[in-house]
Formats: C-alpha cells, sequence, structure tokens
C-alpha cells in the first residue's frame, strides 16, 4: 500500500520549510495549488520554490492545474460559485494525476502541498486525501509543528 503525506506551507520561512520535507524523508513535492503564488509568502510563489525544493534535493512536481482546489472549469463550480468537489474527482484529469502521483508514491516518498496550514480547512483532506484513502492509501498529514497526523476516512466529500 502506497503513503501520501500532505503539508500546508502557510508562512513558514523557507529553511524551516524544507527542514519539515527532511525530517519526514519527502523525496518529491507534488504542489496542489491551482495558483502556485502566495502575495503573503513570497518564498513560495512558484519559480522560486521550486529551485529551492530542488535545491535541497527534492524532486517537484506541479499538479494544480488538475488537482487543485480552484480548478479553471467554471463547470466544476456549485451555483453558489465554490468548487464542487464531487464533479472536480470525477473529471479525468483528476483521476489521472491522482493515479500517476500514488504510482509514484509506490517508489518514492510523496507529499502533496498547498498553501493552508490546517488541513482540514484545505481540498488536501477534503477531496485528496479521502479519495486516495477511498482507493486504500495511506494519508499523513504534516502539521505546521512538524507533527504527522492522521485523519480516519469521514465518507467521500
Amino acid at each position: 500500500m502506497a503513503e501520501i503525506f500532505t503539508i500546508g506551507h502557510s508562512n513558514h520561512d523557507i529553511l524551516e520549510f524544507l527542514n519539515l520535507l527532511k525530517k519526514h524523508r519527502i523525496g518529491v513535492l507534488v504542489d496542489v495549488r491551482s495558483d502556485p503564488y502566495s502575495r503573503y509568502a513570497s518564498q513560495f510563489n512558484k519559480a522560486e520554490f521550486q529551485h529551492h525544493v530542488e535545491a535541497a534535493d527534492i524532486q517537484y512536481r506541479y499538479s494544480g492545474a488538475y488537482i487543485g482546489g480552484k480548478p479553471k472549469d467554471t463547470s466544476l463550480y456549485t451555483a453558489a460559485g465554490k468548487p464542487d468537489y464531487d464533479k472536480l474527482a470525477q473529471t479525468e484529469a483528476f483521476q489521472t494525476e491522482l493515479k500517476a502521483i500514488v504510482e509514484l508514491a509506490k517508489s518514492k516518498r510523496v507529499v502533496l502541498m498547498c498553501s493552508e496550514a490546517d488541513p482540514m480547512s484545505c481540498h488536501r483532506e477534503r477531496i485528496l486525501a479521502q479519495t486516495l484513502r477511498s482507493w486504500g492509501v495511506e494519508v499523513t498529514h504534516i502539521m505546521p509543528d512538524g507533527s504527522a497526523a492522521e485523519v480516519e476516512q469521514q465518507g467521500l466529500f
């Protein structure tokens, strides 16, 4: 069975963040932000961030266009303007990309990264982790203090 970690960059210092990845022996960071930029924590803007990750000998993969929590396709939103995770999870792009990440996790330690510190308020838990668990994948959230937390399956979506 594969294991996949998740983490939120929050407003960590870049060195502190990379140390969290090293602590958990992460080999591949998958950036799942739909828009990989931050006006509050510019050290996590895609180009600069990718450079730091790769310099730390961690592979970087951008997947936010396929499994990000804010899809570009307007048909994947509710009438109230919120992302419809049920619809998103059923798209071919979502399924294909997440399955590719699971395959990668069979040989390397993978972390899915978004911006929110708390996984419970992020699509990392609300769609990605729940989908992965339904496929039999173990999901562990790396918390801001570096501890690891597992969340029990709560029902998909």
